[in-house]
């Protein structure tokens, strides 16, 4: 690479502690790339740097070409719900290592992508929450009526997320605020005859905005890869959030005076054409691109994805079972993103991954095991059990996809 520029130890150590902060709170799927972006930048501009990661922080030190040092503590929480910023970011980041940047407009141009406002209106995150959560309503009971219900709790959902946006107090409590909500309701409206599927069901599509199931792949990713502490962190605020939204599922039992004994979560009988599930995951792409914040033009590329993660699973279920065509869905997928990744202006590889990740239906696992326990059903440890498995062979399958096609190429 051709050096162009030699940054000041001030103006690279700015550059680079606004780029990991950025990094980190774009990192819920993973921290394991921020060392190697941020080790790429500060060579283009004639320093270096290191980093020593948690989930939420950095100690990063940098050294500019005449040998001075300089250490800086970087905050960022981890979320997935600005991939915009991540899509921004690619493009610029491979002008920074070609070196055809100075760093003054560099940091000018990082601090825009920090600054920009959010590719849709408020109305438009609304609308796509409640897609995401359509989209997957056929995978829990294959009903008209878990559409219907779905519809009216997924909009629940999209308000509070949408209002948590305009109050910062609010996110804080958020996941425990919805599930309190969601299950207030199900109780209340949804869940009064057995012969339309169980409330567990019945909650699940409308929660799923919230279940952590891309943080649970990407803690047991980074362990597999050996980032015991990040990996450690984010598995321990991974079953935080699936606890806080099992305690919100209870509040809901407790505030609707239920027993809990109705937490059942068998399905009903499915009444649903089959071209109405092949629709629902072009509903499910739409909306994750629409809730996510994902440039509308990644839109086919995330749906071809999405529809070879289905079908490689679904063709291999039979023969290998859930566990085992899981794993192969996984390894397919990443391979699949990172081949299509390749290049500054192609999508970025976590985008890619994201949607067809979902399809597995990880985080739902965790969710549906806790609130089965609620009624005091043993069947929830079976959904627990099966959680661990899961989560552990789509990591698996990840990384490993993700080796078999990983050259010296941008992601």
């Amino acid at each position: 690479m051709e050096q162009r520029s030699v940054a000041d130890l001030d103006d690279l150590t700015t550059f680079l502690a606004r780029l990991t902060g950025l990094l980190l709170r774009s990192s819920g799927e993973g921290a394991h790339l921020i060392e190697r972006a941020v080790a790429d930048s500060a060579r283009a501009f004639g320093g270096a740097a290191s980093l020593l990661l948690v989930p939420e922080a950095a100690a990063l030190t940098v050294t500019a070409a005449d040998g001075r040092t300089r250490t800086v503590i970087v905050h960022g929480f981890p979320e997935v719900f600005r991939l915009d910023q991540i899509a921004a970011l690619k493009p610029f980041l491979a002008e920074v290592r070609a070196g055809r940047t100075a760093i003054s407009e560099a940091d000018r141009r990082l601090m825009e992508i920090e600054a920009a406002p959010t590719p849709y209106p408020w109305w438009l995150k609304f609308f796509g929450i409640v897609l995401f959560a359509l989209g997957f309503a056929p995978l829990m009971q294959p009903t008209w009526y878990e559409i219907a219900t779905t519809a009216v709790l997924g909009a629940l959902v999209a308000a509070l997320a949408v209002t948590a946006d305009r109050v910062p107090r609010l996110r804080r409590f958020l996941p425990l605020t919805v599930s309190t909500a969601v299950s207030i309701v199900t109780i209340e409206v949804f869940a009064d005859n057995p012969a339309r599927g169980g409330p567990v069901l019945l909650m699940l599509p409308a929660l799923f905005y919230f279940i952590p199931g891309d943080y649970l792949s990407a803690a047991t990713a980074e362990l597999a890869a050996g980032l015991i502490t990040t990996g450690a962190i984010r598995l321990v605020y991974s079953v935080f959030l699936l606890v806080q939204l099992y305690v919100g599922v209870l509040l809901g039992v407790l505030f609707a005076g239920a027993s809990p004994h109705a937490f059942f979560d068998v399905a009903a009988h499915s009444d649903l054409p089959r071209w109405a599930l092949f629709l629902a995951w072009i509903v499910f792409t739409a909306g994750t691109v629409l809730a996510f914040a994902i440039p509308l033009r990644f839109f086919w590329p995330l749906l071809l994805l999405v529809y070879v993660t289905v079908g490689v699973q679904s063709a291999l279920t039979k023969l290998a079972g859930e566990t085992g065509s899981t794993f192969v869905a996984a390894v397919v997928l990443a391979a699949a993103a990172t081949l299509i990744a390749r290049g500054p202006q192609r999508p970025p590889r976590l985008i890619l991954i994201l949607p067809g990740f979902f399809t597995l239906t990880v985080g739902s696992l965790g969710m549906r095991g806790l609130t089965t326990l609620v009624g005091g059903y043993v069947e929830g440890f079976q959904d627990l059990l099966k959680l661990v498995t899961i989560v552990t062979a789509l990591a698996i399958g990840l990384v490993v996809g993700e080796a078999l096609t990983q050259g010296h190429s941008d992601t």
